[in-house]
């Protein structure tokens, strides 16, 4: 009998110690080490001895090792394929997170199937759902694909023989927390049986050659429950967002080893499941508000699609000690270093009063062209001065309240066009003449102060000297 001794496991990295310990000496993390039984090391050894997975890799030469180009694989779904860069590639593993209930499933279900009537061979693997369960929710999505099998399972290795049946294209593993090794007595979902159950069939998919998708928890946090190296042996990382109180979806990577992690793919939660949605940009602005003061709007670049997004501020008369600043979709950061530019270099004071700002629709904006409508918002809000609906602000704004250039900005100002806006509200750019625009008001402004001069007036019905 293998002798049983107890060690502490980190919960965020896997580190392991004989004590326990406040901070983790692996990752910093406080508080995360838990108690575990751990096999004594020569079981562990006669453990992975019986792996019948053993690696008969042997070293090569760079110049030998270079292999062709591997062609990406679509998935059947454009906004998912976006996001992957393409499609999927043969022997790959991804790991896909999200908050209960925001549709990881069903996206992944309605994948499946689209991968079914190509032809392809679907194995989709529920641990937490009975077959009778999953063919339900199927029926509903009108998911009905021959060579899709669905098999409740929630052992390692009798997966690994399903899928030397089956032989299939593409697995799904729903969820990652759910599995187990009979060689390893912790509880499924603890550390040990999710990094083990994870390595174990991501070493068959690299032998067999098949996709392998794993469909991960997320804790209270927001990052994937588990070890922290599961997101390093994967391929690729996507997190499934999306406000419980909104039907919009999006899907970002935060990993690809096969593409860009700049794209994000935008989805609809409707009766029939998701469905994609391709104009983003007027989806955005459908129910944009009109005639309010404190809405501005920008034109971000997520990847290689141009896309509008309103940002709105509420400046009121505090009610604390100490002004509350909050920001939804904004980062926290940059708000306070805009609040602070548009005090000293424009001479608009928020200090004694609460702060809200929200980019409408759940859209993070990451990059810094948002700037500028961020300080226009916030002008606006605080002077109760509405800016003209056919304006978009385009700019980075500095610490000095220059406005700089951001890149790809011709895509950013035909995107504005396409819309139906008029004005726009930026830097002077190389390459952009206002000659090249007859039918769009461009205004070329060097800071925050000129952009504010010239915006804010005009909504107010005033003309420019």
């Amino acid at each position: 009998m293998a002798k049983v001794k107890t060690v502490f496991v980190c919960t965020e990295c896997g580190y392991e110690s004989g004590k326990w310990m406040g901070k983790c000496s692996g990752c910093g993390a406080w508080n995360s080490m838990v108690e575990q039984q751990a096999i004594a090391p020569a079981a562990a050894n006669d453990r992975r001895a019986a792996n019948p997975l053993k690696s008969q890799s042997k070293p090569v030469s760079m110049k030998d090792a270079v292999a062709e180009d591997v062609p990406h694989i679509p998935m059947g779904i454009p906004e998912l394929d976006r996001v992957l860069g393409g499609g999927y590639i043969e022997g790959g593993v991804m790991l896909l997170g999200g908050e209960p209930g925001v549709g990881k499933s069903t996206l992944l279900l309605q994948a499946c199937d689209a991968l079914s009537l190509t032809g392809k061979r679907v194995l989709y693997v529920s641990g937490e759902e009975s077959v009778r369960q999953v063919s339900l929710r199927a029926k509903r999505l009108g998911v009905a694909g021959e060579s899709l099998y669905l098999l409740s399972e929630t052992s390692a290795t009798a997966i690994q023989e399903h899928i030397g049946t089956i032989a299939p294209q593409v697995v799904v593993i729903d969820s990652i927390q759910t599995l187990y090794l009979d060689s390893i007595t912790s509880a499924p979902g603890s550390v040990s049986q999710v990094r083990e159950s994870a390595a174990y069939l991501m070493s068959l998919a690299k032998e067999s050659g098949f996709y392998l998708i794993f469909v991960g928890h997320v804790t209270k946090e927001g990052s994937i429950a588990g070890p922290r190296v599961l997101e390093h042996m994967v391929d690729t990382v996507l997190y499934f967002e999306g406000e419980r109180q909104s039907t919009l979806r999006v899907l970002r990577a935060v990993k690809n080893r096969f593409g860009s992690t700049s794209e994000i793919g935008i989805f609809e939660m409707r009766s029939n499941g998701m469905e994609a949605v391709e104009d983003a940009s007027a989806y955005m602005l459908s129910s944009m508000t009109r005639g309010v003061a404190g809405v501005a709007v920008t034109c971000s670049v997520e990847g290689s699609r141009p896309m509008m997004c309103e940002v709105q501020a509420l400046v009121t008369p505090t009610s604390y000690g100490n002004p509350r600043r909050m920001g939804q979709g904004v980062e926290f950061n940059r708000m306070v270093l805009m609040i602070a530019v548009l005090d000293r270099r424009a001479g608009i004071s928020v200090s004694n009063q609460d702060v809200y700002m929200n980019a409408v629709g759940g859209m993070r904006m990451a990059e810094p062209s948002g700037d500028l409508a961020v300080i226009a918002a916030l002008a606006s809000a605080a002077l109760d001065m509405p800016i003209r609906e056919d304006t978009v602000f385009i700019g980075e704004v500095g610490l000095s309240g220059e406005v700089r250039h951001v890149g790809q900005m011709e895509r950013r100002i035909l995107e504005c066009a396409r819309l139906g806006f008029s004005t726009i509200v930026l830097p002077p750019s190389r390459g952009i003449k206002k000659e090249d625009y007859p039918n769009l008001q461009l205004v070329f402004v060097k800071d925050v102060a000129q952009a504010l001069a010239a915006t804010l007036r005009r909504s107010t019905g005033t003309k420019e000297n």
